[in-house]
């Protein structure tokens, strides 16, 4: 059995390679190639471009792919959504279509813009945004650089944006957002009905979900005296509760945790005051919830 996995060439190329690696599964390009190859023998992978990768799969020349939500809804395919998994960028959060306007301009709503033309790579889903407000727009398809189009080519965008950084400086204001939208693991419906092929997927899900609860976070072990035990739990932000254990001196008890990797600077030492002892902080791959 051979399983091929789609990874979104583009701005997600590097961080998904990341996420692959970090859960076990690093896959390796050649220079100018498309395909990359696994540490699994049994999977391959292709770089596609995140706004094919839906066609792709849904016709079943992979078996699987990550790409974004909106691309998925744009392409109108029928595929398995397998897992949402939002990894990427800065705020590791879902990113926004927004509906933007020039600063200067008049327009204080979608409504204000009928008659005009609307700029953006995202077409059906921009054109069922309008039409189900019932506001007579022309969508244009935007090849890239969509945020320069305003007010030249176009007398608004719908555009994708994390923080509203790049709108502002093209001095562009946002209407409202049109869509929001986080990377899926999506599959090919055939694909995944076959018993060893879905086994396969769902691991690499699992592993992949396993990375990004890792992502920012630290484990820390500690001893503790029996009496200074619960003043040290109190102390601990655990990710579910701490695993507590007896060493072999039974007036001892050793911890372990999970903690975000920004509180460590804080918990640590108020550890210390507590009257933890050997208190390590260590690097997590993967966190299995």
């Amino acid at each position: 059995m051979k399983l091929r996995i789609g990874i979104p060439k583009g701005s997600l190329q590097e961080s998904t390679l990341q996420l692959f690696a970090r859960a076990g599964l690093p896959a390796y390009t050649n220079g100018r190639s498309y395909v990359a190859t696994t540490a699994d023998p049994e999977i391959d992978c292709l770089l596609i471009r995140a706004q094919e990768m839906a066609r792709y799969v849904e016709h079943g020349a992979i078996d699987a792919g990550l790409t974004g939500l909106d691309w998925v809804i744009e392409s109108g395919l029928d595929v398995v959504t397998v897992s949402d998994l939002i990894y990427a960028k800065r705020s590791r959060g879902k990113v926004r279509w927004v509906l933007a306007v020039p600063e200067e301009s008049p327009f204080k709503s979608a409504e204000d813009l009928v008659g005009r033309i609307v700029a953006t790579e995202l077409v059906n889903v921009t054109r069922d945004f309008f039409n189900t407000r019932r506001i007579d727009v022309k969508v244009e398809f935007s090849w890239g650089a969509t945020e320069v189009k305003a007010p030249m080519l176009a007398d608004a965008i719908v555009e994708v944006t994390e923080t509203g950084s790049s709108l502002r400086a093209n001095r562009l204001r946002i209407l409202e957002t049109v869509l929001e939208s986080n990377t899926q693991l999506i599959a090919n419906k055939d694909s995944y009905r076959d018993g060893d092929k879905r086994r396969k997927i769902e691991n690499l899900s699992l592993m992949l979900q396993g990375a990004m609860q890792a992502q920012d976070r630290v484990g820390l072990m500690l001893n503790v005296r029996r009496e200074d035990l619960q003043g040290v739990l109190a102390v601990l932000p655990a990710l579910q509760k701490p695993t507590i254990s007896h060493l072999s001196d039974q007036d001892w008890f050793a911890v372990n945790t999970v903690i975000d990797e920004s509180a460590a600077w804080k918990v640590i030492p108020r550890l210390k005051e507590a009257k933890a002892e050997g208190i390590v902080e260590y690097p997590l791959n993967k966190v299995v919830l």
